[in-house]
């Protein structure tokens, strides 16, 4: 599975995934039980308080989906924009890695309890223009902010590897589960930390985040 630039390689792919579960544990942890990343879990918490007639706890969660939204939008806006503009520097997804790393450093600052809604929007929105951003790692179509369809995909591949088999499944299996290692890892890692970082364990996701950046000056 040929890589044809930086930003799909599986290197890149597992930073992602890494900064990933650290947002993913941090926003649950730290910021009030809501899954920033991954929205499934937030609208289940939707329809719950709904169905309680619980509007400012329904509103909790509705925060984070529409800043995701948003967030897709805004990923989709700026790739346009890049295309009709001449070749730049830098690669178009370099900028993305920088403000999300530029959100990071202002989520961890945001105290904690009060400002617990602004952060998991800042955290959905930025999230969501990296999972749009970043699509596909060694030809497999891929997420970084979740592990559902990662799961999927990577147990149907292993099946045909091992019913058929069928020629490079394993590869392919292997890229999905290493990316759902990535992830596991950065949120047992900020789980961990969070015990003692508290809001600034949100810190540690610049790291794969500016790593994945330098990374894409190989493209």
């Amino acid at each position: 599975m040929p890589e044809k630039q930086m930003s799909d390689s599986l290197l890149t792919g597992l930073l992602l995934a890494f900064a990933g579960g650290i947002l993913d544990a941090y926003s649950f942890v730290n910021r009030g039980g809501v899954f920033a990343t991954a929205e499934t879990g937030n609208i289940v918490q939707l329809c719950v308080h709904l169905s309680r007639l619980d509007l400012w706890g329904a509103v909790h969660y509705l925060l984070p989906i529409v800043a995701f939204i948003s967030g897709i939008f805004a990923a989709e806006a700026i790739h346009r924009h890049m295309q009709l503009r001449p070749q730049p520097r830098l690669h178009w997804r370099q900028p993305l890695l920088l403000a999300e790393c530029l959100v990071v450093a202002v989520v961890a600052l945001l105290p904690l309890g009060e400002f617990d809604n602004l952060a998991n929007i800042l955290i959905a929105f930025t999230s969501a223009v990296q999972l749009e951003a970043f699509r596909k790692f060694r030809g497999c179509a891929a997420a970084t902010t979740m592990c559902t369809g990662n799961l999927r995909s990577g147990t149907e591949l292993l099946y045909r590897f091992l019913a058929l088999p069928e020629p490079g499944a394993a590869a392919k299996a292997s890229v999905y589960y290493q990316l759902i290692g990535a992830f596991v890892a950065g949120a047992v890692v900020c789980g961990r930390l969070s015990l003692y970082l508290g809001g600034l364990s949100a810190l540690l996701a610049c790291f794969p985040l500016l790593a994945a950046f330098f990374l894409l000056f190989r493209t």
